[in-house]
């Protein structure tokens, strides 16, 4: 995948054209991101669909919509979403510094006011009182320890130096599995003919264990090329503001894996699938009996592909994060405090590494699935954390192509002049209809062009646990 950031911007890829020419107010390459990103999932369709029997074009990124799908992409029409975040969410001084608290799940929330000393309904300034005399290192670990998620904001040297930056920094961007022959059962065989260059991926069953926000923009973007995706979430999972946003194209379920019933479901569905993508910690998939070489061993057939926060090495590979607890540790946060003159910690505009590692795990899912078709199996591995580390390699965004960073003098400039921020190509008003579970909306555009694939899909927004946990009927079994 031809994800680089060598001079300072992110390259496009070799045989990617780039439409648009918007660019989010940001001190790193986020909009270069985006484009190298969906280009890399694009590029993968691209190559699929020529395995099937389709001529090979150039694939086209729309700049600007490329930019808009790392945010939200779908708009309420006469209605609002709820709130993205939870009341007490967001960054506090400490004695030290600065540390981020992450609670939009209730048991993260529990667990960061039981550290503080605080009841379960403290509200924001008793959050703030309380962490200010705590130093931020001890409290991020006190947190941590009782199963709850926060960042101290580190500089970019610190998380170099530090032993979890030093072995993320030392990972590959996507880390593939040795692999393995296997021949096709004949489930895998039926529903690969429901495939064709049009629709590269239809019939192919994607089991989706993912929450909040990268392994979803990863089978979101499958189910846009015909993929059955069927989505497992807790029984008391909710993410309200996210619902309409990640449930697009999927069938969505609930199942309770810490029940025997619940696990015997689950493998159940394994056996019936293709593509298994998710993002448990390593230790969490042990638990459950689902490390990489249990799933080899039981189900040999089935495409692996996984995603963290901190990645798969190192003392932090089990820790529990964010796109924005990531930010904060990495040191892009506390480089856009700086880029800004800003007196708090300055995130990006956009959870742009849960974006970029999600459409990343999509390129890899569809290369996996690929070479799934010739015989071969691998598993693939990737992290919000080791995306982090090519983003800290860029400056400020510049135009797709230009490269080098940000000119100086009148070229400098001229070059600020002529980037705008991203603006879809066209109104709300035109953008595809769709009726959601919660009420009509309108999604943006697809931002990348696939030539003779078509993207898309009739299955709108529905939530969580809104179907049975089985697979659909309609490919062959």
């Amino acid at each position: 995948m031809d994800v680089n950031a060598v001079t300072g911007t992110f390259t496009v890829p070799d045989g990617v054209e780039v439409t648009g020419r918007g660019t989010l107010d940001s001190a790193f390459d986020v909009s270069g991101l985006a484009v190298a990103s969906i280009a890399a999932a694009g590029n993968a369709v691209a190559e699929l669909a020529e395995r099937l029997g389709g001529v090979r074009g150039a694939v086209t990124v729309d700049r600007d919509l490329a930019s808009l799908w790392f945010g939200m992409s779908f708009r309420p029409d006469g209605w609002d979403l709820p709130p993205a975040w939870d009341a007490i969410a967001g960054d506090y001084p400490c004695a030290d510094g600065w540390i981020r608290l992450h609670t939009n799940a209730p048991h993260h929330r529990a667990a960061a006011l039981a550290v503080l000393g605080l009841p379960v309904d403290a509200p924001r300034d008793e959050v703030a009182a309380a962490t200010a005399s705590r130093a931020g290192e001890e409290l991020e670990a006190a947190i941590v320890t009782a199963n709850g998620c926060a960042a101290l904001m580190r500089t970019h040297p610190q998380w170099e130096a530090h032993p979890q930056g030093a072995a993320v920094a030392s990972e590959p961007l996507v880390a593939w599995g040795a692999g393995h022959t296997v021949m096709d059962d004949g489930g895998t065989r039926e529903r690969a003919r429901l495939a064709t260059a049009a629709r590269p991926l239809a019939g192919v069953r994607v089991l989706d264990l993912t929450r909040v926000i990268a392994g979803p923009v990863a089978t979101r973007f499958l189910a846009m090329y015909g993929a059955e995706v069927l989505r497992i979430d807790p029984p008391d999972w909710h993410e309200p503001a996210l619902e309409p946003e990640m449930t697009v194209g999927k069938t969505c379920a609930r199942l309770d894996l810490k029940t025997t019933d619940g696990i015997a479901r689950l493998h159940e569905l394994l056996a019936g699938a293709d593509l298994f993508v998710h993002g448990y910690r390593p230790d969490a998939l042990d638990r459950l009996g689902l490390g990489a070489d249990a799933l080899a061993g039981r189900y040999p057939g089935l495409v692996d592909v996984a995603l963290d926060a901190y990645g798969w090495s190192g003392p932090w590979a089990a820790r529990r994060g964010f796109d924005s607890l990531v930010q904060m540790s990495c040191g892009i946060a506390q480089a856009g405090m700086d880029h800004y003159g800003s007196d708090a910690p300055h995130p990006l505009p956009v959870q742009a590494l849960d974006h970029a590692t999600g459409y990343l795990v999509a390129a890899a899912a569809v290369h996996a699935w690929r070479e799934r078709l010739d015989g071969s199996v691998r598993s693939s591995r990737l992290s919000l954390a080791r995306t982090a580390v090519e983003l800290l390699r860029t400056g400020p965004s510049t135009l797709a192509g230009e490269g080098g960073g940000t000119p100086d003098g009148d070229a400098g400039r001229a070059a600020a002049e002529a980037v705008t921020a991203p603006v879809p190509p066209s109104p709300p008003d035109d953008w595809p209809a769709e009726q959601t579970a919660w009420g009509p909306g309108r999604r943006l555009p697809w931002p990348v062009d696939v030539p003779g694939v078509e993207a898309g899909t009739s299955l709108p927004a529905r939530g969580y646990g809104s179907a049975p946990a089985k697979w659909p009927s309609t490919s062959g079994d």
